[in-house]
């Protein structure tokens, strides 16, 4: 879920007991006789819940901010990516060829249960590899 998004559920939890409360309040023509706001033995939420709920809410809102800024990158947007595996191809009994590219620079990387090895580093330069007939 997105910060934003977990933010407004956060702050709409913080209000439910204030929209509530004022849900609960009836009005009544003059004269008629009031009924209980609440069913006998039951507790209405009291201003010290509500207070101590709202704290709650916005210390949990505040770390969340908090998080979000501590871990954006450049421009806001969350740290910057890399590495990235541009293809894969398997080799049978859980061996891979991997292309990897970090920061522009592409390498080839064998892959099997328990170790990596880099095979040869891939440079843009040389001719594209012929087809086969």
């Amino acid at each position: 879920m997105k910060p934003r998004r977990l933010l407004l559920l956060l702050g709409l939890c913080c209000l439910a007991p204030a929209i509530a409360s004022a849900a609960d309040t009836v009005l009544q023509p003059r004269g008629a006789e009031s009924a209980p706001p609440v069913a006998p033995g039951v507790p209405g939420p009291s201003g010290t819940t509500t207070l101590g709920l709202a704290l709650v809410c916005a210390a949990v809102g505040g770390w969340l901010f908090w998080r979000q800024r501590r871990n954006a990158g450049p421009g806001g947007r969350g740290p910057e990516r890399r590495l990235a595996i541009v293809e894969t191809r398997p080799l049978g009994n859980r061996q891979h060829l991997v292309v990897a590219d970090y920061a522009g620079r592409k390498f080839l990387l064998g892959v099997c249960p328990g170790r990596i090895d880099l095979l040869a580093p891939l440079d843009q330069s040389g001719p594209p590899p012929s087809a086969a007939p």
